[in-house]
């Protein structure tokens, strides 16, 4: 799939894969493996946003992954996000889409809303936002509706 599928077509909290469909260099390139997995791994979906025009500049679509936390006893130190343009050259693959029941936590900042946590069920979801407080937060449940669209439309995971 292209970037612009995934934007038009990935739910938040979707687990996407992107690559470049170049083989893996062997371990003991360290450059050539480190340039290798800056360009294929795997994200959660957590922020679309739409295209901008602005009188000095334009910026196309794009949206963010989150590849994971880091840090030592529950204390997060740095968080890894990496954003791709609709117009990324990369390919991109949906792995996996969350399922009825589950619950996003949002928050509403500028033009679209952040999935900041995807827990299993409502009561998950409300202990996670009463242990982690965010100014904006709301809870959306993943409904039967948005599943069934994407079987209907075709967008099956993988």
């Amino acid at each position: 799939m292209s970037a612009h599928t995934i934007f038009d077509c990935a739910s938040l909290g979707s687990v996407i894969r992107y690559f470049d469909s170049s083989p893996k260099p062997p371990a003991r390139f360290t450059k050539k493996l480190v340039t290798w997995e800056s360009r294929n791994g795997t994200g959660r979906l957590v922020k679309k946003e739409p295209p901008r025009t602005r009188i000095t500049y334009s910026s196309p679509a794009c949206f963010a992954l989150h590849e994971g936390d880091f840090g030592e006893s529950g204390v997060v130190v740095v968080s890894v996000r990496r954003t791709y343009s609709v117009e990324s050259d990369l390919r991109f693959e949906i792995v996996e889409r969350p399922s009825i029941g589950m619950v996003r936590v949002l928050q509403d900042l500028g033009d679209s809303p952040e999935l900041l946590h995807l827990a299993l069920n409502r009561e998950a979801a409300e202990r996670w936002l009463a242990n982690n407080p965010y100014s904006r937060a709301y809870l959306e449940e993943v409904t039967a509706d948005e599943v069934g669209a994407d079987v209907m439309e075709g967008r099956s995971a993988a």
